[in-house]
């Protein structure tokens, strides 16, 4: 019988995550949670182990020699736990090979395809897989309803009544069609007037349009606001075709644009000062890891790759 002093899995894992991050701020983003989560799991531990893990010091946190230690044994128990797992996975009947998944229109679009193709398994049965593509505010809705088991969303900040672990990097970026004004030599885009102008734009509940006004504020505070859109469509592909025809310019993914930027049919216009970078997450409803099957796997599959930048 274990004695009441054995960790949890789940702190375990907390603990092989910090062992393999530069600062307990990195572990949080690895993990999708908050930097506070992360140091209260790690002090936790440390009370029931009853010995010092990590160092904290201003330059970051370095593991103390126990603290390797036990990440190293945490580590093989974690490959163990992870084997159990996936063979109680091939046990469940088939209906268990089946998922419901809802993403936000540029991971539906973009990268969703990839990522399902890098789940199967060899010897395997390949699982149903049903795919609702939508924005991320209706995303988080189907899964607090239960109408899909996993949901990709690009909404920044906290997701209530869920559980989130970021999967994947993207990046906004301005563009306009060949011609525009702002193409002009010398010209400087700036926060302030890309606000205060109508811009081609996705429609409330967007992640895109919500990520945009989330990396203002970061810059000109929380009251910062955006102007009513020139227009606003249900779709990346309309947006950027709206754009590419000259109605105006508009904010979207990199994964969107990158085509027609490279062949001239949009033109990117920096935005010095703003970081438009942005986390993809994966989100589910119950505990702290998605359900078990395949919307597990997958999502440790995506955990196993190196974010996109």
């Amino acid at each position: 019988m274990l004695s009441s002093r054995m960790p949890e899995l789940t702190a375990l894992q907390v603990l092989v995550t910090v062992a393999r991050s530069p600062s307990l701020n990195a572990a949080a983003k690895a993990l999708g949670v908050s930097q506070q989560a992360v140091s209260a799991r790690v002090a936790g531990l440390e009370s029931l182990v009853g010995v010092p893990l990590i160092l904290r010091t201003r330059q970051g946190i370095s593991m103390t020699k126990a603290g390797s230690t036990v990440a190293e044994w945490a580590h093989r128990l974690l490959d163990v736990a992870a084997e159990l797992d996936s063979g109680l996975a091939t046990l469940r009947d088939d209906g268990q090979a089946h998922i419901r998944i809802a993403a936000s229109l540029t991971i539906a679009e973009h990268l969703l395809p990839g990522w399902l193709v890098g789940v199967r398994s060899p010897g395997r049965p390949n699982p149903e897989i049903q795919v609702v593509a939508t924005n991320s505010d209706q995303v988080l809705e189907l899964l607090r309803a239960g109408e899909v088991d996993l949901g990709f969303v690009e909404k920044p900040g906290v997701l209530t009544d869920v559980r989130s672990r970021t999967v994947a990097r993207d990046e906004l970026v301005v563009v306009v069609p060949p011609g525009h004004p702002w193409t002009r030599r010398g010209f400087v885009l700036d926060a302030h007037l890309l606000a205060d102008t109508a811009i081609v734009s996705r429609e409330t509940g967007s992640g895109t349009r919500e990520a945009l006004l989330h990396a203002l504020r970061r810059v000109e505070g929380p009251g910062f606001r955006l102007r009513p859109a020139l227009m606003s469509l249900s779709s990346t592909t309309a947006v950027r075709a709206a754009v590419a025809a000259g109605a105006g310019p508009a904010v979207l993914s990199r994964l969107a644009v990158d085509e027609d930027v490279r062949a001239g049919r949009l033109v990117e216009i920096p935005l010095p000062g703003v970081d438009l970078r942005r986390a993809l997450r994966a989100a589910w409803v119950g505990g702290s890891a998605p359900p078990a099957g395949v919307a597990r796997d997958l999502v440790a599959h995506l955990g196993s790759r190196r974010p996109t930048a």
